[in-house]
């Protein structure tokens, strides 16, 4: 394979990836009894909290993208859909 192949077969798989897990219903799983997940104005730590969802909580799941090795996806709340946000793709689950 040529050098200039890789990173063009790297982007591919990572799309690929990201594919599954677009447009879909999902749940808030694993922040816990006692805390709530960070639904963010932006795919990353640094962007501000809008509010926290405890477990459970029902989403829309929206488009996902890479932010420093970390996969954040879009979300909007199911009973609320005009609040939207990111939340790490580790505390999703389909429903």
């Amino acid at each position: 394979m040529r050098p200039t192949a890789f990173p063009a077969l790297l982007a591919l798989m990572l799309v690929a990836g990201c594919a599954e897990m677009t447009a879909g219903r999902t749940v808030v799983k694993g922040a816990g009894p006692d805390e709530l997940l960070k639904l963010r104005a932006g795919p990353g730590l640094g962007y501000k909290v809008i509010l926290g969802m405890p477990d459970g909580t029902p989403l829309t799941r929206g488009t996902c993208v890479t932010e420093l090795g970390q996969l954040w996806c879009q979300v909007a709340l199911a009973a609320a859909p005009r609040i939207k946000g990111y939340v790490s793709a580790d505390y999703l689950s389909a429903q």
